[in-house]
């Protein structure tokens, strides 16, 4: 049976750093300007994103908007957080976990990595842990990501991570002045504590 609470605590900050077996996801600080500008001003970083490149301006204000997003009061909060390989202490990308609806007890997720640290699973493990968060700290019945349709490689994370493709939005978004389709993927907190009976690893705690 789940063991998740029924409703988020509020205001709720959760225990940083939130560890995962190679991770610490831990709020972002000023000190992170460079290694965040480092993957926002790519231009294949922000390819499918709704936002950036950034110039050095862009990446500042985006920072200091960061540091401020560490505790969850009200429907519509976000937690923006860094994500720092333990071992190395090399800042490699950020998370976000986005609170979307009390009532329906739902939130979004998203990720953006540097480019120099795909190919270790570092997103994956990351995106793990906001799932973590959601289903068995603050009781979320449903979790889910949107992504342009094009983003393959976005895509076949979430799958990895058990996510269902629920839609397909054709042309709904106009994107540096193309038209660009959504896809939106998303768990159940049943599916959420069927991935954990079969496979504890792929749905851990946090």
């Amino acid at each position: 049976m789940p063991t998740s609470p029924a409703h988020p605590p509020l205001p709720f900050t959760p225990r940083y750093p939130l560890r995962t077996a190679r991770l610490d996801l831990r709020p972002v600080t000023d000190d992170d300007f460079a290694a965040i500008h480092a993957y926002q001003r790519l231009p294949d970083v922000c390819r499918y994103l709704y936002w950036g490149p950034f110039d050095e301006a862009g990446s500042r204000d985006s920072v200091t908007k960061k540091t401020a997003r560490t505790t969850l009061r009200t429907e519509g909060d976000v937690l923006q957080l860094a994500v720092v390989v333990r071992e190395s202490g090399v800042l490699v990308g950020d998370v976000t976990f986005a609170w979307t609806s009390a009532t329906h007890r739902q939130a979004s997720i998203g990720y953006v990595f540097h480019p120099d640290h795909h190919g270790h699973g570092y997103a994956t493990e990351a995106s793990r842990a906001l799932l973590a968060l959601g289903f068995d700290h603050l009781g979320l019945h449903r979790i889910q990501a949107e992504l342009d349709g094009r983003n393959t490689a976005s895509a076949r994370l979430l799958e990895r991570l058990g996510m269902r493709r629920e839609a397909h939005l054709v042309e709904n978004e106009l994107l540096d002045g193309e038209w660009s389709d959504e896809v939106i993927y998303a768990m159940l907190a049943r599916e959420w504590d069927a991935l954990r009976a079969t496979d504890p690893q792929a749905a851990p705690r946090v």
